[in-house]
């Protein structure tokens, strides 16, 4: 099952991946769905498909081995047309699910207005075409100590869609990313930073590819990050290595703010970590407990108001302490999708 080329903007951003679950096939392994579209797995199916010989009657398949043949092969094409048209008719028609994004923010007056105006415009262009019935935008100010929360109350107070909720004391990233989940009502959830690092417009093709391949939550990686400078580089690949190596999971950039998950998913996944590790914990567990993730690429823009200190020695003793804790607990996770 082939997906219609405009979808996947081949051009420009030609991989989207399934990351392979280990001693599975098929659907698992490779694209959600199990076709033999783009990225699937070793469970396609290719050619003819035969039933195989049994050792009573095999004459009889035998004699009509001809028709037989081409009688399964015609179910195959009628499932796959079936599968095709439900799948296409779900992405294409007007969908009443509304869409929650929220933006942990502490001391972010440079960007706030921005970024809340932009999450509007492309919630606007979704609704129109569509895409989602309704939006809210959730800030969640983390005790900013700047102009941030006044800012923020008054945004809220002039547009029905958006809402503030304010931390009493500095929660940090985790804190934060934890009650925007815990704020949002929406059907789809995305999580995202106040520095704008992608296009907003990207949402677009998220929800699309959500919707089209049947996963629960889209997690997109950077294509460039020469803006960052080498040492960042450096951090993430490490980063990355010893999540693979920890927990088995084979992501790309798996730390960047570019998160949109089913509603569901929470149903099931607990987050705990109160620093940076956050953003893992959540594919992590996600993975363990059998949700599909997929990723695409986006095009990156470093911050260029303000100051970043996820890389800070602080923060990344608390990522390996809470990756630690995390490791312990998987032992006893049981897949619940």
């Amino acid at each position: 099952m082939t997906p219609p080329q405009p979808m996947m903007n081949i051009e420009r951003h030609p991989i989207v991946t399934w990351p392979a679950r280990a001693g599975r096939t098929g659907r698992d392994a490779g694209a959600p769905g199990g076709g033999g579209g783009i990225g699937s797995g070793s469970g396609s199916m290719r050619g003819p498909i035969v039933p195989p010989a049994r050792s009573h009657g095999e004459s009889a398949v035998r004699g009509i081995g001809l028709g037989a043949e081409r009688m399964v092969n015609s179910w195959i094409d009628a499932g796959r047309r079936h599968r095709t048209s439900a799948t296409l008719t779900a992405v294409s028609e007007p969908s009443a699910d509304t869409l929650s994004i929220f933006f942990p923010m502490w001391n972010e007056e440079a960007y706030i207005e921005r970024t809340v105006g932009a999450a509007k415009e492309v919630c606007d262009e979704l609704v129109a075409d569509g895409s989602i019935g309704d939006y809210e935008i959730i800030v969640v100010d983390d005790a900013s100590t700047d102009k941030t929360p006044e800012m923020a109350d008054a945004i809220a107070a002039a547009d029905r869609h958006v809402k503030v909720v304010h931390h009493p004391v500095n929660r940090k990233l985790g804190g934060s990313i934890k009650t925007g989940f815990a704020n949002a009502t929406g059907d789809l959830v995305l999580y995202t930073d106040a520095d704008l690092p992608f296009d907003m417009r990207e949402l677009h093709k998220a929800i699309r590819l959500l919707r089209y391949y049947e996963a629960d939550i889209v997690s997109a990686y950077r294509f460039d990050r020469v803006g960052e400078g080498p040492s960042r580089a450096i951090y993430t690949f490490f980063y990355n290595v010893l999540i693979r190596r920890l927990f088995g999971v084979r992501m790309r950039d798996i730390n960047f703010a570019f998160k949109l998950c089913r509603r569901r998913v929470f149903d099931h996944v607990t987050l705990e970590s109160e620093g940076s590790f956050i953003d893992a914990e959540l594919i992590i567990r996600a993975r363990k407990l059998g949700f599909e993730v997929i990723q695409f690429g986006v095009d990156y823009f470093p911050r260029t108001r303000g100051e970043s200190t996820l890389s800070s020695l602080g923060v990344i003793k608390k990522i390996v302490t809470e990756m630690l804790h995390l490791r312990r607990e998987l032992r006893d996770l049981q897949p619940v999708a």
